[in-house]
């Protein structure tokens, strides 16, 4: 654990533990870890807590060079699959909202925050694009594409989406008329009208593709239906002021002429979609209502398809209910250890989720929760920091653990921790979610497709 918090934590842990002492036969229970209800001071600074080491991420753990953020941390410092310096750029959009909390919170002094966004914007302006579109990773001291796999060497729009939800999020946050937040608005702008959504529609498709390369063209050939991360796609390129697609994009290729809608429920509660296109599975990896909703507000936001907020709250909670019920009977599943998505496993990285279970916890599938489901994702939070200390390290919870197979792992992904941070501060203040929606031109995109949303000055 970080040695800045311990003395924190030794207060926590023992109110903590006279909290639950008369609950101490409990507490080994697989099935019913039941943690008691945690006052608000003590919750508020495990928020604290938990959102500074997953900040820091982003802002010490950066690429040095490009000041984004890199793909993986590994406190082991064996990096197989990819160089250290390899950057995400999906994961470096939560990453530039994670910071915005850290400038909120105190824990980074604004200006030197500007500072890193100016020199981010910099290298970005210069780094590879196709078509508009950043490719998955790039070399964080070249700016050259770096290949996620062999085809996969070119744009990535669904990356593109998560980084410019993150850029147009700080815009917004810097509106003053202090020249150098002009300056940093300025060249967002630039790079957000230069994504040329429209191409990634193949050859005027009624769909996005999800890849372009130079060397392969579309031989990835992806065509991006829902319903799955990639909402936020959808929207803002409807939203787009320079390379728009059609409505007709977005109900024929995203909600599949209305196919996308579901009748079937688990756990009682209805899906609300369908999560999986192309094969019978019921829900997706948690992760799915976390990146799409960093900025886009599902609370109150609906469109002919569904109430976002009734499939991203159900989907968390039936995660939760699928624990509390651990049909394989893994070790350690309750209403205190829950939350299935895709992240590092015991053999390299899967998607974990109901119907596909290995047993793998990740911490990011309750944490980022927390709009959806405080008291459960609480009682997560408390158990890993109360219980199990030994699986948070400087940047906060590591990726993935599995108490059945008694394996963890000292290791970090952005777009495992980036979500984290900023899930609390929408659970906590709604930052992000005022920030992005406010936006003139996601408000028109979002107009454009149909959806009714709650309204912000």
């Amino acid at each position: 654990m970080n040695p800045s918090n311990y003395k924190f934590f030794l207060i926590v842990l023992a109110i903590l533990f006279f909290l639950t002492s008369c609950n101490n036969s409990k507490k080994n229970s697989v099935n019913k870890q039941v943690v008691p209800v945690v006052n608000k001071l003590i919750g508020d600074k495990l928020l604290d807590t938990i959102q500074k080491q997953t900040i820091n991420y982003f802002w010490e753990g950066a690429e040095p060079n490009s000041g984004l953020a890199r793909e993986r941390i590994h406190m082991d410092n064996n990096y197989p699959s990819s160089p250290e310096n390899t950057v995400t750029i999906g994961g470096s959009g939560f990453g530039l909202m994670a910071i915005l909390v850290g400038i909120e919170r105190g824990f980074i002094p604004k200006q030197e925050a500007l500072d890193r966004y100016i020199k981010i914007v910099n290298f970005l302006e210069k780094a590879d694009r196709f078509h508009g579109a950043w490719p998955h990773w790039i070399n964080g001291e070249t700016g050259k594409m770096y290949p996620f796999t062999k085809k996969d060497n070119g744009g990535d729009l669904v990356e593109t989406a998560f980084l410019i939800q993150g850029l147009l999020t700080v815009s917004e946050y810097f509106d003053s008329d202090d020249n150098k937040e002009q300056h940093l608005r300025s060249k967002i702008d630039k790079l957000w009208k230069e994504v040329e959504w429209d191409w990634y529609t193949k050859n005027n498709e009624d769909v996005l593709y999800w890849h372009w390369s130079p060397e392969y063209n579309w031989e990835m050939n992806f065509p991006v239906g829902g319903y799955n991360e990639c909402l936020i796609m959808y929207v803002l390129a409807a939203s787009s002021p320079t390379h728009p697609i059609n409505k007709s994009v977005y109900d024929k290729g995203w909600a599949r002429n209305g196919n996308i809608v579901s009748k079937d429920s688990m756990y009682n509660l209805p899906l609300v979609l369908d999560y999986f296109e192309h094969n019978d599975a019921a829900v997706g990896p948690l992760f799915w209502s976390h990146y799409s909703y960093l900025g886009l507000n599902p609370n109150g936001l609906t469109d002919q398809y569904a109430d976002y907020w009734k499939l991203t709250q159900n989907h968390a909670k039936i995660h939760y209910e699928y624990a509390i019920d651990n049909p394989k009977h893994f070790k350690g599943y309750g209403d205190s250890l829950w939350g299935l998505t895709s992240s590092y496993s015991i053999k390299g990285y899967a998607g974990h989720r109901p119907g596909a279970d290995l047993g793998v916890i990740s911490p990011t599938a309750a944490l980022s929760s927390f709009p959806y489901t405080p008291k459960e994702s609480m009682n997560v939070l408390v158990n890993i920091y109360k219980n199990h200390d030994s699986l948070v390290g400087k940047y906060g919870p590591y990726d993935a653990f599995s108490f059945e197979n008694n394996w963890s792992t000292p290791r970090y992904l952005a777009i495992d921790q980036g979500p984290i941070p900023v899930m609390i501060e929408n659970y906590r203040t709604g930052l992000f979610w005022k920030l992005f929606m406010k936006n003139e031109d996601v408000k028109r995109g979002l107009d454009k497709l149909g959806f009714k949303y709650k309204k912000v000055d």
